[in-house]
């Protein structure tokens, strides 16, 4: 008998311009590329509605497009980053060190995906 076990994830979203979708594409949809010196955190978000928000209202405004990925990361890991309330009750998001994106990356589950575009 074979016994398999899948470990516990959590779904998270990132709301992204054309630039960074651009990035993840070249990191074939299993990782974030690293910060730049002005972005000192890494900031998925925890409700989908949140991230179709701010690529709709924010990142179309600024980039001309924005898209709402959706990706698996596993829940242990995510752990150790509270989840911080950025405004209303649904405002949720989880902090990530720049410096933390690599170890961040290494527990992606699956593959990041695509679900809504903006132009």
């Amino acid at each position: 008998m074979q016994m398999t076990s899948r470990q516990a994830t959590t779904t998270l979203w990132r709301p992204t311009g054309p630039k960074e979708l651009d990035l993840v594409r070249e990191l074939d949809w299993r990782a974030w590329p690293p910060r730049l010196p002005e972005q000192p955190i890494f900031y998925p978000v925890l409700n989908e509605d949140y991230a179709v928000r701010i690529a709709r209202d924010w990142n179309v405004k600024h980039d001309g497009a924005g898209f709402v990925t959706r990706f698996e990361v596993e829940s242990d890991f995510l752990s150790r980053y509270p989840i911080q309330q950025a405004g209303g009750q649904t405002i949720l998001e989880l902090w990530v060190p720049a410096e933390e994106l690599g170890d961040f990356n290494a527990h992606i589950v699956g593959e990041i995906q695509v679900i809504h575009e903006f132009r």
